[in-house]
């Protein structure tokens, strides 16, 4: 294999050699060295990443947000300096809050005049020169750097991904000067890797034992999580440590399925019913585990927070009562807990099957009344919830394992997931456009998987879907893309609402800045780039609209697109 001669070549070729496959890139003049650099290096045989490239810098990180889920490979991506910058903070924000790390990189303006190669020589390269290029994403992003001089590369890119990956994990951002990725470099810099990620931090052993003494002597305890981590092994040690100390589970605005939905002692999305008799809370890496304007843990009731980071340091206020705060990873510390109180609830074993009894019966009563609500809202126009709940139907028949990405779209309350890896909903930063190219990232990642994203309108604009669907077409990795279209900002509606229930904006027949009006039509859009499209109005036509959309998804290899008319609420 020959060596890389510049300091691009080089970068690629440490990129591919520490497990990176893509590169999803949005170019501009400062990746001229980089598009050299890939040409060459295929010419030369020198291993590289793949270049994707994703017409939109948002799209872009929501890809690589995708990807990673999917697989727990984190990927790079690469921006033109501070204007794509910009435009990709946004999926940083929501990669941040999920905790995903990507390797997210910027051109740089050239830092130079005139001499070296790379130098200036457009006008705008005057025009986007920033004093501080990152300081767009430094809220968003764990740690930034610039590349400065070739001698610094190795251990650049080792320190992004190391950092990147270390628990908790998140984004990181490297600036990438236009003459720099030009210069010459040493081609021996393909070495063993010299740095490597944090191990997952184990907790305390005391810590341990007192949030044992507090779980063995409470008779309602409630176990309150917002995402599985470690790419299933949270998932199954939750498992066992529920079924075997009969703790409900509440998933509260979760990111990642944590637990069945269809397990007994699934207690649904809701934390308020279970808050109100609690008398002890465990929070399982949750920035939010309750609103408690509308429902907290009782006086004196215990609370014990457990995760990487239980009181969510990058968070500037956040008032949620912990009295005992584990910082570890959460499958090491159930792990942990379950061995510690083993022999405290050694001869209580009826008064535990007592307990998962009278849980079960409660979540099935929760969970039977969420469903006979959605069934009895058919409509038209149908509530998302009745659409959630026929298209949870029509996935367990497929021969497929389906993987639903929500982004203000379907209602996992009433659907059955029952699958580590089955469910992902859209981060609390709130960064809306997600969902889509989410989807489309794991359907690169999983070629065997059936891929459903379920989006608002709203939520559907954002995503750029031109850009979408035509990188979609352009990989090979079509999705299903259920547009819930209620034709408005729901969410704004809805906390104007909460706000004023009795205020004059509830009794105008118009909202202000609420309506998606006139609406376009969504299906022009997919078919644009070769899709096929439908419009759902009624009840009846749901479910077969939904498998003939399956039916072209899987025999055709055609991405698909249905826009289904819900109500408001």
């Amino acid at each position: 294999m020959a060596a890389p001669l510049t300091v691009a070549e080089a970068w690629l070729a440490l990129l591919k050699a520490r497990g990176v496959d893509f590169l999803f890139g949005n170019a501009g003049t400062d990746f001229a060295p980089v598009i050299e650099a890939l040409v060459r290096g295929r010419e030369a045989g020198i291993p590289m990443p793949e270049p994707v490239t994703v017409t939109h810098e948002h799209a872009a990180v929501s890809i690589a947000h995708g990807y990673w889920l999917a697989t727990g490979r984190p990927q790079a991506v690469m921006v033109h300096v501070n204007v794509g910058t910009a435009n990709a903070v946004m999926g940083l924000f929501n990669a941040a809050r999920d905790r995903v790390p990507i390797l997210f990189t910027a051109g740089r303006t050239p830092l130079t005049e005139e001499g070296p190669l790379g130098a200036r020589d457009l006008p705008i390269h005057w025009g986007q020169d920033m004093p501080d290029q990152g300081g767009l994403v430094r809220g968003a992003c764990k740690w930034t750097a610039e590349l400065l001089h070739p001698a610094q590369l190795p251990l650049l890119v080792e320190r992004a991904l190391a950092i990147a990956t270390s628990p908790p994990m998140g984004p990181v951002y490297v600036g990438l000067p236009r003459e720099i990725l030009a210069m010459p470099v040493d081609g021996r810099v393909l070495g063993p890797a010299g740095l490597h990620a944090a191990s997952r931090p184990a907790p305390d052993p005391a810590a341990i034992d007192e949030a044992a003494r507090l779980v063995a002597r409470a008779e309602r305890p409630l176990l309150i999580a917002a995402r599985e981590s470690g790419g299933g092994r949270g998932f199954d040690h939750l498992l066992r440590f529920a079924e075997r100390f009969a703790v409900p589970v509440v998933e509260f605005w979760p990111s990642r399925l944590s637990f069945p939905t269809t397990h007994p002692l699934h207690g649904g999305f809701d934390p308020a019913p279970w808050l109100a008799e609690a008398d002890l809370v465990l929070v399982l890496d949750a920035l939010v585990p309750w609103i408690p304007k509308i429902a907290k843990p009782r006086p004196g009731v215990p609370v014990i927070a457990i995760g990487c980071d239980p009181l969510f340091t990058d968070t500037p206020f956040r008032g949620h009562r912990s009295d005992l705060s584990i910082l570890a990873d959460t499958a090491l510390a159930l792990d942990a807990l379950s061995a510690a109180l083993a022999d405290r609830v050694t001869g209580r074993d009826d008064r535990l099957e007592e307990r998962r009894r009278a849980i079960a019966a409660r979540a099935r009563e929760l969970r039977e009344q969420r469903l006979a609500a959605a069934r009895a809202q058919a409509g038209p126009p149908m509530s998302p919830a009745f659409v959630s709940t026929v298209l949870s139907e029509v996935l367990a028949a497929q021969p497929e394992e389906a993987v639903v990405v929500s982004e203000l779209g379907c209602l996992p309350q009433v659907m059955r997931l029952e699958r580590p890896g089955s469910y992902f909903g859209h981060s609390l930063a709130g960064g809306l456009g997600w969902g889509l190219p989410c989807a489309i990232g794991l359907r690169m990642a999983r070629p065997d998987a059936l891929v459903v994203a379920t989006v608002g309108d709203g939520s559907y604009i954002f995503a750029n879907p031109l850009a979408c669907h035509q990188f979609a077409a352009a990989q090979q990795a079509p999705v299903l893309t259920v547009v819930f279209d209620n034709g408005e900002w729901h969410a704004v509606r809805r906390t104007t609402a909460m706000v004023y229930p009795e205020g004059c904006a509830v009794r105008a027949n118009v909202m202000p800045f609420t309506a998606l009006a006139p609406a376009p039509d969504y299906r022009r859009v997919v078919e644009a780039c070769g899709g096929r499209a439908e419009r759902v109005e009624q009840p009846a036509d749901l479910r077969p609209a939904l498998e003939r959309a399956l039916a072209t998804l899987r025999e055709d290899g055609c991405q698909v697109l249905l826009d289904v008319v819900v109500r408001s609420g």
